[in-house]
């Protein structure tokens, strides 16, 4: 990351002409930037007059995003070693449209969300055209019910991370009805091998959608990716892995059998059994197929293609 083995003063600055935002000569925002950090108590507050600097940051999240001009290019910059706790619905709530939220550090470094107490605890990307990278979230409580929620279209989740500490999410990552057009890119999930977890990701109509680059485990007893309630039409999902722990061996499913796109290429399922279960760990009659799409079932055994109906020339 830009910040390392340097001082904070030295990385942000502001160009002399234009007003545009630099940071470490290589990342230009035209818009407001504001720094959040939990560990300048002394320097830092969630008050009027901080934010401006990582040497004076305000201390939450959901504050900077109070501080934002919706569809001004605005910039939040989340710094290494940041820790929130979240206990309730909309504990944060990304209501600005079209702002960023970038986390900074590395591993355990990272930007940091812990959801505890309540199940319905969660960080919401409640607007449109809203960008979130590189945080890491930590299920701090059993049965959480979507801690991660995107509601607003046109979003991007990008390179981050949810855990399950204590028991199981029950579905981590939810797109409501409506987030369309949205980008999941490099997502990572780490669920707990016991039962209790639905999917990683739960998609309700959400049209447009792209989902690559992932990788999720967990014990996944209805799928690791699973279209439910309305129909989410023209998804893409590709160069991806899922291990599902559950012996319902299901590593996508369309549980209402009627949203359409793009599954493959490059996708990789390993399932807990020998079970019929090659044709059936992707399961949505209306999706399209492009291989290479394997599956594996059990750990000794080498992955088979995917043998769904190959098109023909007719």
């Amino acid at each position: 990351m830009p910040y390392e083995g340097k001082a904070r003063s030295a990385l942000f600055s502001r160009k002399q002409s234009g007003g545009v935002f630099v940071i470490d000569g290589a990342n230009e925002h035209p818009g407001n930037v504001w720094f959040v950090d939990s560990g300048q108590t002394t320097t830092g507050a969630d008050a009027v007059g901080y934010g401006r600097s990582p040497d004076k940051p305000v201390l939450t999240l959901d504050y900077a995003v109070g501080l934002c001009t919706a569809n001004n290019g605005d910039v939040i910059y989340v710094m290494p070693g940041h820790a929130e706790t979240i206990i309730a619905d909309s504990g944060v709530d990304i209501d600005q449209a079209g702002i960023t939220v970038i986390g900074l550090g590395k591993g355990a470094d990272r930007p940091t969300f812990t959801f505890t107490t309540a199940v319905t605890a969660d960080f919401k990307l409640a607007a449109a055209s809203i960008r979130v990278e590189n945080i890491l979230f930590l299920g701090g409580v059993d049965a959480l019910t979507g801690p991660i929620e995107i509601t607003g279209a046109d979003c991007v989740l990008k390179d981050c991370e949810y855990r399950d500490v204590t028991g199981q999410a029950t579905d981590a990552l939810m797109l409501v009805d409506g987030a369309d057009r949205c980008y999941i890119i490099g997502h990572r999930h780490i669920g707990a091998a016991g039962a209790g977890a639905n999917s990683a990701i739960a998609v309700d109509g959400s049209d447009d959608l792209t989902i690559c680059d992932f990788r999720l485990y967990g014990n996944f007893a209805v799928g690791g990716i699973d279209f439910r309630t309305t129909a989410s039409a023209r998804v893409e999902i590709y160069n991806g892995y899922i291990w599902t722990a559950n012996a319902a061996d299901i590593a996508i499913v369309d549980t209402i059998t009627g949203s359409t796109g793009k599954i493959g290429p490059d996708l990789e399922f390993m399932l807990t059994d020998n079970a019929a279960n090659i044709t059936e760990a992707v399961t949505g009659a209306t999706f399209h197929y492009f291989p290479p799409i394997y599956v594996c079932n059990l750990a000794g055994e080498m992955a088979a293609a995917d043998n769904k109906t190959a098109s023909t020339d007719a």
